[in-house]
């Protein structure tokens, strides 16, 4: 009897063991995404759905009400629509921005409630459980009201499901409520079934406000409304007249009609009473073009569908994007870092034309119509450095439309795009980044655009001194080779004009454009004007030439505002040249004062791997002999350190994928060191087998794998390339595509 136990415990066990490796075998891409990641530590990321690269996006809204104090909306910066930490949800939010610094969109609220009609968020507000997300997916229960709100999406198509017990039920549509600081809205019920309207939004990071824009929305429901009605709350007057107003600043709610509403905080509502637990599906088309063209996405791109066959197909959608990079030999951890901040890379920029092509151009002067895709949501000044290198090597057609819906931005506005929203310019940040990713896009064989085009636009964003959004301060460049006090920001603007005029120059070489070679190299090496050899740092100057008075380098860390830098000090800046990284160890003193000064940022804490302007640093170790290790060290220790598989999971915002591509490249073993240069720099993977499906549209392999022969898991030994030892840290991107096999070994 004994015997018998012992042998049914191994059966056991062994059929639990061929269990769990088939189901660990049959694991997908997109089954280890987990959209929780960076919804804490300000990452500003949404555990809502999303299809890839798509309009439509769906965010619980946690971040209204002194429930949610201090990480409320209108109690600090707040820039995403979900925090991980609150506990206070007042709806389901329509459009969203992923890992963006400023508040924006997150705006038409669905809200399912029971009871009476009640049209406070702060009183129909409620607690929450049982959140799950994934690709495509997110499904939460409404504590107040036991009703599961289930949500999933096509590209232009936001689709909620709610599960309804027995009694009066409620579907609010709440126009008032949002995370934009724009107000204004319209609102109409058309029938039982369907509500159409419009939501004004704008003003990202305070600009603007005369730049604000609509969204428009059609929401069809898949039961017909016992009742239905809208709501509008008027501001309080005061004085003599207000006497005579009886509805003075209160809320009303009008039953049962279909006129249009218009104002401030406004809203609409569907009512049932079910005799059983009941399911009503809300289907939300979105368009930035017109309330016909919401309503064409919606008919073309879900039409009857179930929610079960949508979610299906945006996550087979995310599934086929995933693959393209496949891991092997990792944790069950690492894969889902890994996948999740490849999901972050595909959110932004992401789809603004409709389902006909259509697209509001800039300024909103027309409309025009494409037959590719119109992209937007460009946060060039975080993206150039590595998000869009990625797009290049990995999703090349998505690049290629990115950088034509940046020249068509150029057709309509005069000038490339520096952050793009909607067809809204904001000039937010500094720099002149799109020469940057135009120029590293062909460069890395992304051709099939006008080119001529590109170049004009370019040379107008760097020539051009009088009346230059681009720019500000360019008179100064020219002339000194440096922005002054005067400016904002001098010395990291003059760092980024710097890495644009390089760009440029590279560009201009391949043109044959001789003068313009030598004239925008020179100009790129300005930087070495503002460098103080006393402190081996760059720090700024005044007007008339002298150093900047009192100077403490490490002012402006954690975004304090500082003279010299924008989002970071001087040490964090000090090795922003990746362009000329030779030139600026020789003015160091050569290869090891070059190496003490990065080891010193870590050493002395200045290293901030939540912001761009040092996130290469870790990697610059291999342009100096006998010290590659260090790289393969700190980039192995930062990603243990700040990436992983919980809410906090990112190190801070993810500025619209930035820091998640950086991750990507970091555990692949490879990284774009110089924006611009087709070049990589090697580090060790973090997978034992990576495979990069190439797109045989611009690549003339069908993959390239980097594979890791571990030995003892101590520094790299040797490089190989297709089976021949590289002498090098260093890898051309035409050498690495038209390769089979780039392998690293371990000592």
């Amino acid at each position: 009897m004994v015997l018998n136990t012992t042998n049914k415990l191994k059966t056991a066990c062994i059929l639990y063991m061929l269990f769990f490796s088939i189901t660990i075998f049959a694991q997908e891409p997109a089954d280890y995404v987990n959209p929780f990641i960076g919804t804490s530590n300000y990452g500003a990321a949404f555990p809502g759905p999303i299809a890839p690269r798509g309009m439509a996006s769906i965010s619980p809204f946690n971040v209204a009400g002194v429930k949610n104090t201090p990480m409320e909306k209108d109690s600090q910066w707040l820039s995403n629509p979900y925090v991980n930490e609150n506990t206070f949800l007042t709806g389901f939010s329509q459009v969203n921005l992923s890992g963006v610094g400023c508040p924006e969109l997150g705006v038409i609220l669905l809200m399912p409630t029971t009871g009476p009609v009640e049209i406070d968020h702060l009183k129909y507000g409620s607690t929450y459980s049982n959140e799950v997300a994934k690709a495509a997916y997110y499904s939460v229960d409404i504590d107040k009201y036991k009703v599961k709100g289930e949500f999933t999406t096509s590209k232009r198509v936001g689709v909620s499901r709610f599960t309804f017990p027995k009694g009066q039920s409620n579907i609010l549509l709440n126009l008032g409520l949002g995370l934009t600081n724009e107000e204004g809205a319209m609102v109409k019920v058309v029938s039982s079934t369907e509500i159409e309207g419009m939501r004004s939004v704008g003003s990202f990071c305070y600009n603007s406000p005369e730049d604000a824009y609509p969204v428009y929305f059609v929401a069809q429901f898949s039961k017909p409304a016992d009742k239905f009605g809208v709501w509008k709350k008027p501001s309080k007057y005061n004085g003599v007249e207000a006497q005579w107003m009886g509805y003075n600043g209160k809320a009303r709610i009008m039953e049962n009609t279909i006129k249009t509403v218009v104002g401030d905080s406004i809203g609409s509502y569907f009512t049932y009473k079910f005799d059983k637990q009941e399911t009503v599906e809300v289907k939300i088309g979105i368009s930035y073009v017109s309330i016909e063209n919401a309503r064409e996405n919606l008919a073309k791109e879900v039409g009857n569908r179930s929610f079960d066959a949508i979610y299906k197909e945006t996550y087979n959608e995310w599934n086929q994007e995933l693959s393209k990079i496949l891991v092997e030999g990792g944790s069950k951890d690492e894969n889902t870092i890994f996948y999740t901040a490849l999901y972050h890379t595909l959110i932004h920029p992401n789809t603004l034309n409709d389902i006909n092509g259509e697209y509001p151009v800039i300024k909103r002067t027309k409309i025009a119509k494409t037959k590719d895709t119109r992209y937007t949501v460009f946060s060039l000044w975080d993206t150039y450095r590595n998000v869009h290198p990625l797009m290049s090597l990995v999703y090349p057609k998505q690049q290629s439309d990115m950088v034509k819906s940046m020249l068509d931005m150029f057709d309509e506005n005069g000038w490339l795009p520096k952050w793009e929203l909607n067809s809204t310019e904001t000039f937010t940040m500094v720099g002149d980044p799109a020469s940057i990713v135009i120029t590293d896009s062909y460069m890395r064989g992304i051709r099939d655009y006008d080119v001529n085009k590109a170049y004009y636009a370019m040379l107008k964003g760097a020539d051009q001194v009088e009346n230059n959004p681009l720019r500000p301060g360019l008179k100064d460049y020219i002339k000194k080779g440096y922005l002054t006090t005067d400016d904002k920001g001098p010395v990291s603007t003059t760092q980024e004009y710097n890495i644009s005029d390089y760009a440029i120059s590279l560009m201009a070489n391949e043109f044959g454009d001789k003068d313009n070679v030598k004239r925008f190299k020179n100009r790129s090496l300005s930087y070495r004007k503002l460098f103080d050899k006393n402190l081996n740092l760059l720090r700024p100057r005044i007007a008339n030439g002298n150093w900047y008075e009192p100077f403490d380098p490490a002012s402006g860390a954690n975004f304090e505002e500082n003279v010299g830098f924008i989002e970071g000090n001087a040490w964090q800046y000090n090795f922003m040249v990746p362009h000329d990284i030779i030139g600026l160890k020789k003015l160091m003193g050569g290869d090891q004062a070059f190496s003490a000064q990065l080891q010193k940022i870590f050493d002395t804490k200045q290293f901030d791997m939540a912001n761009e302007p040092d996130i290469a640093n870790p990697y610059l170790f291999n342009y100096v002999k006998g010290d590659e290790h260090k790289a393969q060290e700190h980039v192995k220790r930062l990603v243990r350190e700040y990436f992983k598989n919980e809410p906090k999971g990112l190190p801070g915002n993810d500025d619209t994928g930035t820091m998640s591509a950086w991750l990507v490249y970091s555990m692949m073993g490879i990284y774009p060191i110089s924006p611009g240069d087709p070049i990589y720099t090697i580090t060790a993977p973090m997978f034992h087998r990576v495979t990069i499906k190439l797109d045989p549209r611009y690549y003339k392999k069908e993959s390239i794998v980097i594979e890791r022969q571990l030995n003892n898991g101590g520094k790299i030994n040797s490089i190989e390339l297709n089976g021949k030892t590289l002498n090098s840290f260093f890898i051309s991107h035409d050498d690495f595509v038209n390769g089979t096999k780039l392998k690293v070994i371990q000592n």
